[in-house]
Protein backbone atom coordinates (compact mmCIF):
# COMPACT_ATOMS: atom_id res chain seq x y z
CA UNK A 1 0.00 0.00 0.00
CA UNK A 2 2.84 2.32 0.70
CA UNK A 3 4.31 1.77 -2.75
CA UNK A 4 1.04 2.50 -4.47
CA UNK A 5 0.31 5.54 -2.32
CA UNK A 6 3.55 7.48 -2.80
CA UNK A 7 3.22 8.03 -6.59
CA UNK A 8 -0.29 9.37 -6.12
CA UNK A 9 0.93 11.71 -3.40
CA UNK A 10 3.79 13.02 -5.54
CA UNK A 11 1.47 13.44 -8.52
CA UNK A 12 -0.98 15.35 -6.35
CA UNK A 13 1.72 17.70 -5.08
CA UNK A 14 2.99 18.36 -8.61
CA UNK A 15 -0.53 19.05 -9.79
CA UNK A 16 -1.11 21.57 -7.02
CA UNK A 17 2.23 23.25 -7.76
CA UNK A 18 1.35 23.44 -11.44
CA UNK A 19 -1.96 25.12 -10.71
CA UNK A 20 -0.26 27.55 -8.32
CA UNK A 21 2.35 28.50 -10.90
CA UNK A 22 -0.29 29.17 -13.52
CA UNK A 23 -2.38 31.27 -11.17
CA UNK A 24 0.66 33.18 -9.94
CA UNK A 25 1.48 34.67 -13.34
CA UNK A 26 1.08 38.44 -13.46
CA UNK A 27 -2.07 39.65 -15.23
CA UNK A 28 -2.13 40.52 -18.91
CA UNK A 29 -3.87 43.63 -20.21
CA UNK A 30 -4.80 43.85 -23.91
CA UNK A 31 -5.30 47.04 -25.90
CA UNK A 32 -5.83 47.99 -29.53
CA UNK A 33 -5.00 51.56 -30.52
CA UNK A 34 -5.59 53.15 -33.91
CA UNK A 35 -3.55 56.25 -34.73
CA UNK A 36 -5.22 58.75 -37.09
CA UNK A 37 -5.25 62.42 -37.97
CA UNK A 38 -8.07 64.65 -36.81
CA UNK A 39 -8.93 68.33 -36.59
CA UNK A 40 -9.20 70.24 -33.33
CA UNK A 41 -9.37 73.95 -32.51
CA UNK A 42 -6.79 73.92 -29.73
CA UNK A 43 -5.88 77.62 -29.52
CA UNK A 44 -8.90 78.93 -31.40
CA UNK A 45 -7.53 77.88 -34.79
CA UNK A 46 -8.45 74.56 -36.47
CA UNK A 47 -5.36 72.42 -36.89
CA UNK A 48 -4.40 68.86 -37.67
CA UNK A 49 -3.66 66.72 -34.61
CA UNK A 50 -2.81 63.08 -33.99
CA UNK A 51 -5.55 61.04 -32.32
CA UNK A 52 -5.44 57.66 -30.65
CA UNK A 53 -8.79 55.90 -30.87
CA UNK A 54 -10.24 59.31 -31.67
CA UNK A 55 -8.90 60.89 -28.48
CA UNK A 56 -6.64 63.91 -27.93
CA UNK A 57 -4.67 63.46 -25.71
CA UNK A 58 -4.57 59.70 -26.08
CA UNK A 59 -6.22 57.17 -23.74
CA UNK A 60 -4.98 57.02 -20.16
CA UNK A 61 -3.28 53.72 -19.33
CA UNK A 62 -3.92 52.77 -15.70
CA UNK A 63 -2.04 49.57 -14.83
CA UNK A 64 -0.81 47.84 -11.68
CA UNK A 65 2.78 46.97 -10.82
CA UNK A 66 3.94 43.88 -12.75
CA UNK A 67 1.01 43.93 -15.20
CA UNK A 68 1.92 42.72 -18.68
CA UNK A 69 0.80 45.13 -21.42
CA UNK A 70 0.00 43.75 -24.87
CA UNK A 71 -0.83 46.71 -27.09
CA UNK A 72 -1.51 46.44 -30.81
CA UNK A 73 -0.91 49.82 -32.45
CA UNK A 74 -2.39 50.40 -35.92
CA UNK A 75 -0.85 53.28 -37.88
CA UNK A 76 -3.31 55.07 -40.16
CA UNK A 77 -1.09 58.12 -40.71
CA UNK A 78 0.67 58.95 -43.96
CA UNK A 79 4.05 58.64 -42.21
CA UNK A 80 5.85 55.92 -40.23
CA UNK A 81 4.98 56.11 -36.54
CA UNK A 82 6.80 55.04 -33.38
CA UNK A 83 5.59 55.18 -29.76
CA UNK A 84 7.86 55.30 -26.72
CA UNK A 85 6.90 54.51 -23.12
CA UNK A 86 8.53 57.31 -21.17
CA UNK A 87 10.07 55.99 -17.96
CA UNK A 88 9.12 52.33 -18.37
CA UNK A 89 12.13 50.14 -17.69
CA UNK A 90 12.80 47.74 -20.54
CA UNK A 91 14.89 45.05 -18.91
CA UNK A 92 16.48 42.98 -21.71
CA UNK A 93 13.54 44.20 -23.74
CA UNK A 94 14.84 47.28 -25.53
CA UNK A 95 13.17 46.37 -28.82
CA UNK A 96 9.87 47.42 -27.21
CA UNK A 97 11.28 50.82 -26.27
CA UNK A 98 9.85 52.76 -29.19
CA UNK A 99 12.87 54.79 -30.26
CA UNK A 100 14.98 54.65 -33.41
CA UNK A 101 17.86 52.26 -33.11
CA UNK A 102 15.94 49.70 -31.08
CA UNK A 103 12.55 49.84 -32.86
CA UNK A 104 11.68 50.24 -36.51
CA UNK A 105 8.84 52.73 -37.09
CA UNK A 106 5.46 51.26 -37.98
CA UNK A 107 4.81 51.89 -41.70
CA UNK A 108 1.54 53.54 -42.80
CA UNK A 109 -1.44 51.18 -42.85
CA UNK A 110 0.48 48.66 -40.79
CA UNK A 111 0.48 47.55 -37.16
CA UNK A 112 2.89 46.44 -34.47
CA UNK A 113 2.19 44.81 -31.11
CA UNK A 114 4.13 46.19 -28.14
CA UNK A 115 4.74 43.71 -25.32
CA UNK A 116 6.25 44.93 -22.07
CA UNK A 117 5.82 44.60 -18.32
CA UNK A 118 5.50 47.29 -15.64
CA UNK A 119 7.98 45.23 -13.64
CA UNK A 120 8.68 46.47 -10.10
CA UNK A 121 7.54 50.00 -10.92
CA UNK A 122 5.07 52.47 -9.50
CA UNK A 123 4.31 56.09 -10.28
CA UNK A 124 3.28 58.57 -12.93
CA UNK A 125 4.62 58.22 -16.48
CA UNK A 126 3.69 59.12 -20.04
CA UNK A 127 3.87 57.82 -23.60
CA UNK A 128 4.43 59.83 -26.77
CA UNK A 129 5.55 59.56 -30.42
CA UNK A 130 9.33 59.64 -30.73
CA UNK A 131 9.94 60.50 -34.40
CA UNK A 132 9.14 63.04 -37.14
CA UNK A 133 7.92 65.73 -34.70
CA UNK A 134 4.67 63.78 -34.22
CA UNK A 135 4.74 64.79 -30.56
CA UNK A 136 4.01 68.36 -31.69
CA UNK A 137 0.67 67.13 -33.05
CA UNK A 138 -0.40 64.92 -30.15
CA UNK A 139 -0.33 61.16 -29.81
CA UNK A 140 0.76 61.52 -26.17
CA UNK A 141 -0.96 60.36 -23.01
CA UNK A 142 -0.63 59.25 -19.39
CA UNK A 143 0.66 55.90 -18.15
CA UNK A 144 0.00 55.48 -14.43
CA UNK A 145 1.32 52.47 -12.50
CA UNK A 146 -0.66 51.79 -9.33
CA UNK A 147 0.95 49.96 -6.42
CA UNK A 148 -0.04 46.38 -5.60
CA UNK A 149 -2.39 46.10 -2.63
CA UNK A 150 0.14 43.96 -0.73
CA UNK A 151 2.76 46.74 -0.83
CA UNK A 152 2.09 49.64 1.58
CA UNK A 153 2.62 53.22 0.45
CA UNK A 154 3.90 56.05 2.69
CA UNK A 155 0.64 58.02 2.68
CA UNK A 156 -3.06 57.38 3.10
CA UNK A 157 -4.96 56.40 -0.01
CA UNK A 158 -6.18 59.63 -1.61
CA UNK A 159 -9.87 60.35 -2.07
CA UNK A 160 -9.40 60.88 -5.80
CA UNK A 161 -6.79 60.82 -8.53
CA UNK A 162 -6.33 63.44 -11.25
CA UNK A 163 -3.91 63.28 -14.18
CA UNK A 164 -2.67 66.54 -15.69
CA UNK A 165 -0.66 66.54 -18.92
CA UNK A 166 0.83 70.02 -19.23
CA UNK A 167 2.97 71.27 -22.07
CA UNK A 168 3.76 73.97 -24.60
CA UNK A 169 1.84 73.94 -27.87
CA UNK A 170 2.39 75.20 -31.41
CA UNK A 171 -0.16 76.24 -33.99
CA UNK A 172 2.19 75.16 -36.76
CA UNK A 173 1.70 71.73 -38.32
CA UNK A 174 4.19 69.11 -37.16
CA UNK A 175 5.48 68.69 -40.74
CA UNK A 176 6.10 72.43 -40.96
CA UNK A 177 8.05 72.35 -37.69
CA UNK A 178 10.11 69.40 -38.93
CA UNK A 179 10.90 71.14 -42.22
CA UNK A 180 11.94 74.26 -40.30
CA UNK A 181 14.34 72.29 -38.12
CA UNK A 182 15.70 70.35 -41.09
CA UNK A 183 16.41 73.62 -42.89
CA UNK A 184 18.68 74.70 -40.02
CA UNK A 185 16.35 76.97 -38.08
CA UNK A 186 15.79 76.77 -34.33
CA UNK A 187 12.49 75.89 -32.68
CA UNK A 188 10.05 78.82 -32.70
CA UNK A 189 8.54 80.16 -29.51
CA UNK A 190 5.38 78.22 -28.58
CA UNK A 191 1.94 79.72 -29.10
CA UNK A 192 0.44 78.57 -25.83
CA UNK A 193 0.32 76.12 -22.92
CA UNK A 194 -2.22 73.33 -22.57
CA UNK A 195 -3.57 71.28 -19.67
CA UNK A 196 -4.85 67.91 -20.89
CA UNK A 197 -4.94 69.24 -24.43
CA UNK A 198 -7.18 72.16 -23.49
CA UNK A 199 -6.97 75.78 -22.47
CA UNK A 200 -9.73 75.29 -19.88
CA UNK A 201 -10.48 72.37 -17.55
CA UNK A 202 -12.16 71.77 -14.19
CA UNK A 203 -11.24 69.31 -11.43
CA UNK A 204 -13.87 68.78 -8.72
CA UNK A 205 -13.34 67.59 -5.14
CA UNK A 206 -14.98 67.60 -1.72
CA UNK A 207 -13.92 70.01 0.99
CA UNK A 208 -11.68 68.38 3.59
CA UNK A 209 -10.59 65.52 1.36
CA UNK A 210 -7.17 64.87 -0.15
CA UNK A 211 -6.55 64.29 -3.85
CA UNK A 212 -3.62 63.02 -5.88
CA UNK A 213 -2.47 65.08 -8.86
CA UNK A 214 -0.19 63.37 -11.38
CA UNK A 215 1.58 66.10 -13.37
CA UNK A 216 3.69 65.47 -16.47
CA UNK A 217 5.34 67.91 -18.87
CA UNK A 218 4.52 66.51 -22.32
CA UNK A 219 5.71 69.61 -24.19
CA UNK A 220 8.52 69.95 -26.69
CA UNK A 221 10.88 72.57 -25.37
CA UNK A 222 9.64 74.59 -22.39
CA UNK A 223 9.96 74.15 -18.63
CA UNK A 224 6.74 74.87 -16.73
CA UNK A 225 5.88 75.96 -13.21
CA UNK A 226 2.82 74.36 -11.62
CA UNK A 227 0.80 75.77 -8.72
CA UNK A 228 -2.68 75.78 -7.18
CA UNK A 229 -4.10 79.00 -5.80
CA UNK A 230 -4.23 79.01 -1.99
CA UNK A 231 -3.18 75.38 -1.58
CA UNK A 232 0.01 73.67 -0.48
CA UNK A 233 1.28 70.75 -2.55
CA UNK A 234 2.85 67.74 -0.85
CA UNK A 235 5.32 66.04 -3.16
CA UNK A 236 5.13 62.26 -2.66
CA UNK A 237 6.59 60.62 -5.78
CA UNK A 238 8.93 61.54 -8.63
CA UNK A 239 9.16 59.14 -11.59
CA UNK A 240 8.86 56.05 -9.45
CA UNK A 241 10.71 57.24 -6.34
CA UNK A 242 8.82 57.93 -3.12
CA UNK A 243 10.31 61.13 -1.74
CA UNK A 244 10.60 63.00 1.54
CA UNK A 245 7.19 64.65 1.73
CA UNK A 246 7.95 68.36 1.65
CA UNK A 247 5.30 71.03 1.06
CA UNK A 248 5.62 73.43 -1.88
CA UNK A 249 3.78 76.51 -3.13
CA UNK A 250 4.88 75.79 -6.70
CA UNK A 251 6.92 73.18 -8.54
CA UNK A 252 9.04 73.36 -11.68
CA UNK A 253 8.39 70.49 -14.08
CA UNK A 254 10.82 70.26 -16.98
CA UNK A 255 10.30 68.67 -20.37
CA UNK A 256 9.70 64.94 -20.10
CA UNK A 257 9.43 64.90 -16.30
CA UNK A 258 6.60 63.64 -14.09
CA UNK A 259 5.74 64.31 -10.44
CA UNK A 260 2.95 63.24 -8.08
CA UNK A 261 1.52 65.48 -5.38
CA UNK A 262 -1.19 65.35 -2.73
CA UNK A 263 -3.46 68.35 -2.21
CA UNK A 264 -5.92 68.69 0.67
CA UNK A 265 -8.99 70.83 -0.03
CA UNK A 266 -8.69 72.73 3.25
CA UNK A 267 -9.68 76.22 2.11
CA UNK A 268 -13.04 78.06 2.15
CA UNK A 269 -15.37 76.47 -0.44
CA UNK A 270 -15.10 78.17 -3.82
CA UNK A 271 -13.19 77.77 -7.07
CA UNK A 272 -9.40 78.15 -7.22
CA UNK A 273 -6.95 78.57 -10.09
CA UNK A 274 -4.74 75.70 -11.21
CA UNK A 275 -1.85 77.25 -13.14
CA UNK A 276 0.88 76.05 -15.49
CA UNK A 277 3.13 78.77 -16.91
CA UNK A 278 6.36 78.87 -18.86
CA UNK A 279 9.65 79.28 -17.02
CA UNK A 280 12.81 81.08 -18.14
CA UNK A 281 11.06 82.82 -21.07
CA UNK A 282 10.85 86.57 -21.73
CA UNK A 283 7.19 86.20 -22.66
CA UNK A 284 5.31 84.15 -20.07
CA UNK A 285 2.58 81.87 -21.44
CA UNK A 286 -0.01 80.63 -18.96
CA UNK A 287 -2.70 77.97 -18.91
CA UNK A 288 -5.29 77.88 -16.16
CA UNK A 289 -7.73 75.26 -14.98
CA UNK A 290 -10.15 75.33 -12.05
CA UNK A 291 -10.11 73.43 -8.77
CA UNK A 292 -13.82 73.31 -7.90
CA UNK A 293 -15.11 72.63 -4.38
CA UNK A 294 -18.23 70.51 -4.86
CA UNK A 295 -20.12 72.30 -2.08
CA UNK A 296 -19.68 75.75 -3.60
CA UNK A 297 -21.02 77.84 -6.44
CA UNK A 298 -18.56 80.68 -5.87
CA UNK A 299 -16.52 81.42 -9.01
CA UNK A 300 -12.77 81.67 -9.14
CA UNK A 301 -11.56 85.09 -7.98
CA UNK A 302 -8.45 87.13 -7.39
CA UNK A 303 -5.34 87.38 -9.51
CA UNK A 304 -3.78 84.28 -11.04
CA UNK A 305 -0.95 83.31 -8.64
CA UNK A 306 2.42 84.28 -10.04
CA UNK A 307 5.37 81.98 -10.64
CA UNK A 308 8.50 82.42 -8.50
CA UNK A 309 10.30 85.65 -9.31
CA UNK A 310 13.69 83.94 -9.25
CA UNK A 311 14.83 81.81 -12.14
CA UNK A 312 17.48 79.18 -12.72
CA UNK A 313 19.14 79.31 -9.28
CA UNK A 314 15.79 79.00 -7.51
CA UNK A 315 14.88 76.04 -9.70
CA UNK A 316 18.18 74.30 -8.98
CA UNK A 317 17.77 74.78 -5.24
CA UNK A 318 14.28 73.31 -5.40
CA UNK A 319 15.61 70.26 -7.28
CA UNK A 320 18.14 69.70 -4.48
CA UNK A 321 15.28 69.33 -1.99
CA UNK A 322 13.98 66.21 -3.77
CA UNK A 323 15.26 63.30 -1.69
CA UNK A 324 14.44 59.62 -1.64
CA UNK A 325 12.26 58.39 1.23
CA UNK A 326 14.47 55.56 2.46
CA UNK A 327 11.93 54.40 5.05
CA UNK A 328 9.24 53.59 2.49
CA UNK A 329 8.68 50.72 0.13
CA UNK A 330 8.56 51.19 -3.60
CA UNK A 331 7.09 48.66 -6.01
CA UNK A 332 9.03 46.01 -4.09
CA UNK A 333 9.63 45.79 -0.32
CA UNK A 334 13.37 46.43 -0.85
CA UNK A 335 13.66 49.02 -3.66
CA UNK A 336 17.44 49.32 -3.44
CA UNK A 337 18.16 45.63 -3.65
CA UNK A 338 21.19 44.33 -1.82
CA UNK A 339 23.42 47.34 -2.51
CA UNK A 340 23.45 51.10 -2.14
CA UNK A 341 24.50 53.31 -5.03
CA UNK A 342 26.69 55.51 -2.83
CA UNK A 343 28.94 52.60 -1.87
CA UNK A 344 29.79 51.56 -5.43
CA UNK A 345 32.92 52.86 -7.14
CA UNK A 346 32.14 53.91 -10.73
CA UNK A 347 34.03 52.00 -13.38
CA UNK A 348 34.17 54.99 -15.72
CA UNK A 349 33.20 58.65 -16.01
CA UNK A 350 31.46 60.05 -19.08
CA UNK A 351 31.07 63.80 -19.59
CA UNK A 352 28.45 64.73 -22.19
CA UNK A 353 28.48 68.36 -23.33
CA UNK A 354 25.60 69.58 -25.49
CA UNK A 355 26.06 72.31 -28.09
CA UNK A 356 24.27 73.93 -31.02
CA UNK A 357 26.89 74.29 -33.78
CA UNK A 358 26.54 75.17 -37.44
CA UNK A 359 27.41 72.19 -39.65
CA UNK A 360 27.41 72.69 -43.40
CA UNK A 361 25.76 76.04 -42.82
CA UNK A 362 22.82 74.61 -40.85
CA UNK A 363 22.04 74.71 -37.14
CA UNK A 364 22.44 71.25 -35.61
CA UNK A 365 22.49 69.94 -32.06
CA UNK A 366 25.50 67.95 -30.93
CA UNK A 367 26.94 66.00 -28.01
CA UNK A 368 30.72 66.13 -27.54
CA UNK A 369 30.98 67.64 -31.01
CA UNK A 370 28.98 64.93 -32.79
CA UNK A 371 25.54 65.53 -34.27
CA UNK A 372 23.67 62.24 -34.56
CA UNK A 373 22.42 60.89 -37.89
CA UNK A 374 20.21 57.81 -38.22
CA UNK A 375 21.76 54.89 -40.14
CA UNK A 376 19.77 52.99 -42.73
CA UNK A 377 20.21 49.83 -40.68
CA UNK A 378 18.83 50.03 -37.12
CA UNK A 379 21.59 49.88 -34.52
CA UNK A 380 20.02 46.93 -32.72
CA UNK A 381 20.13 44.82 -35.88
CA UNK A 382 23.62 45.96 -36.80
CA UNK A 383 24.88 45.04 -33.35
CA UNK A 384 23.08 41.69 -33.17
CA UNK A 385 24.17 40.51 -36.62
CA UNK A 386 27.62 42.15 -36.49
CA UNK A 387 26.95 44.14 -39.66
CA UNK A 388 30.06 46.22 -40.41
CA UNK A 389 30.09 49.86 -41.45
CA UNK A 390 26.85 50.90 -39.71
CA UNK A 391 28.40 52.49 -36.62
CA UNK A 392 31.66 52.79 -34.76
CA UNK A 393 32.08 52.85 -30.99
CA UNK A 394 34.89 55.35 -31.55
CA UNK A 395 32.50 57.90 -33.06
CA UNK A 396 31.76 59.62 -29.73
CA UNK A 397 34.40 60.44 -27.15
CA UNK A 398 33.77 60.00 -23.43
CA UNK A 399 34.87 63.60 -22.79
CA UNK A 400 34.20 66.82 -24.74
CA UNK A 401 36.65 66.83 -27.63
CA UNK A 402 36.86 70.52 -28.41
CA UNK A 403 37.08 69.66 -32.10
CA UNK A 404 34.89 71.03 -34.87
CA UNK A 405 31.42 69.52 -34.88
CA UNK A 406 30.78 66.64 -37.26
CA UNK A 407 27.95 64.37 -38.37
CA UNK A 408 28.06 60.71 -37.33
CA UNK A 409 26.02 57.83 -35.93
CA UNK A 410 27.34 58.40 -32.43
CA UNK A 411 27.66 55.26 -30.33
CA UNK A 412 29.54 54.86 -27.06
CA UNK A 413 30.81 51.52 -25.77
CA UNK A 414 30.24 50.24 -22.24
CA UNK A 415 30.48 46.81 -20.65
CA UNK A 416 27.95 44.64 -18.89
CA UNK A 417 27.76 45.53 -15.16
CA UNK A 418 29.60 48.83 -15.61
CA UNK A 419 28.59 51.40 -12.99
CA UNK A 420 28.94 54.71 -14.76
CA UNK A 421 29.24 58.29 -13.56
CA UNK A 422 27.64 60.54 -16.19
CA UNK A 423 28.10 64.31 -16.16
CA UNK A 424 25.77 66.45 -18.29
CA UNK A 425 27.53 69.71 -19.16
CA UNK A 426 25.22 72.39 -20.59
CA UNK A 427 27.20 75.24 -22.13
CA UNK A 428 24.12 76.75 -23.81
CA UNK A 429 21.88 79.59 -22.62
CA UNK A 430 18.75 77.44 -22.38
CA UNK A 431 17.58 74.72 -20.02
CA UNK A 432 18.20 71.19 -21.28
CA UNK A 433 16.43 67.94 -20.39
CA UNK A 434 18.34 64.65 -20.61
CA UNK A 435 16.49 61.34 -20.71
CA UNK A 436 17.75 57.76 -20.42
CA UNK A 437 15.36 55.57 -22.35
CA UNK A 438 14.33 52.27 -20.82
CA UNK A 439 16.39 52.79 -17.65
CA UNK A 440 16.81 55.30 -14.83
CA UNK A 441 19.68 56.85 -12.90
CA UNK A 442 20.48 58.46 -9.56
CA UNK A 443 20.63 62.26 -9.79
CA UNK A 444 23.35 62.96 -7.23
CA UNK A 445 24.24 66.59 -7.87
CA UNK A 446 23.61 69.91 -9.57
CA UNK A 447 26.19 72.65 -9.96
CA UNK A 448 27.23 75.75 -11.84
CA UNK A 449 30.10 76.27 -14.27
CA UNK A 450 32.31 73.54 -15.68
CA UNK A 451 32.39 70.17 -13.96
CA UNK A 452 35.60 69.09 -12.27
CA UNK A 453 36.35 65.99 -10.17
CA UNK A 454 36.31 68.24 -7.12
CA UNK A 455 32.51 68.59 -7.58
CA UNK A 456 32.17 65.03 -6.29
CA UNK A 457 32.49 66.39 -2.76
CA UNK A 458 29.00 67.85 -3.12
CA UNK A 459 27.31 64.66 -4.37
CA UNK A 460 24.35 63.27 -2.46
CA UNK A 461 25.44 59.66 -1.98
CA UNK A 462 22.77 58.86 0.63
CA UNK A 463 19.22 59.56 -0.57
CA UNK A 464 19.31 60.82 -4.15
CA UNK A 465 16.36 60.03 -6.43
CA UNK A 466 16.27 57.59 -9.26
CA UNK A 467 14.53 59.12 -12.26
CA UNK A 468 14.55 58.87 -16.04
CA UNK A 469 14.81 62.57 -16.96
CA UNK A 470 16.86 65.33 -15.39
CA UNK A 471 17.11 69.02 -16.12
CA UNK A 472 20.50 70.67 -16.69
CA UNK A 473 20.62 74.40 -16.10
CA UNK A 474 22.40 76.74 -18.53
CA UNK A 475 26.15 76.83 -17.91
Amino acid sequence: MVKSFIPHLVFGVLAVLGVSLVNAEDPYLYFTWTVTYGTRSILGVPQQVILINGQFPGPKLDVVTNNNIILNLINKLDQPFLMTWNGIKQRKNSWQDGVLGTNCPIPPNSNYTYKFQAKDQIGSYTYFPSTLMHRAAGGFGALNIIHRSVIPIPYANPDGDFTLLVGDWFKANHKTLQQSLDSGKSMPFPDGVLINGQTQATFTGDQGKTYMFRISNVGLSTSLNFRIQGHKMKLVEVEGSHVIQNLYDSLDVHVGQSITILVTLDQPPKNYYIVASTRFTKTVLTATAVLHYANSNAPVSGPVPAAPANGFDWSMEQARTYRWNLTSNAARPNPQGSFHYGTITPTKTIVLANSAPLINGKLRYAVNGVSYINPDTPLKLADYFNIPGVFSTNSLSELPSGRAATLATSVMATSLHDFIEVVFQNNENTMQAWHLDGYDFWVVGFGSGQWTPDKRKSYNLVDALTRHTTQVNPH
